[in-house]
């Protein structure tokens, strides 16, 4: 996974993340990382569950998991959230 991580980092702009990931993973496998950083975000703005769940068509179960990690994960999520709304506010 390492060398994965490495080959991530080497990306240099939202395009070429899209043609990287495009080319590693199938369009569902897309959609359900985007859904689910989407649920991040949502989270961090104190969306409800049930809300997210319906904006995104996810479901619950998979919206509590989102936030179970978001809330007491390894704070991947909450460091890459918190770097991006930072941009967002300057």
């Amino acid at each position: 996974m390492k060398e994965l991580f490495e080959a991530i980092l080497r990306l240099k702009s939202p395009d070429e993340a899209a043609r990287f990931f495009r080319d590693l993973l199938t369009i569902a496998e897309l959609k359900e990382f985007a859904n689910r950083w989407q649920a991040v975000k949502m989270l961090s703005q104190g969306t409800s569950y049930t809300v997210i769940a319906e904006k995104l068509g996810m479901s619950t179960a998979t919206v509590t998991r989102v936030a179970h990690w978001f809330h007491h994960g390894m704070d991947g999520y909450k460091a890459v959230a918190d770097r991006m709304f930072q941009k967002l506010k300057t």
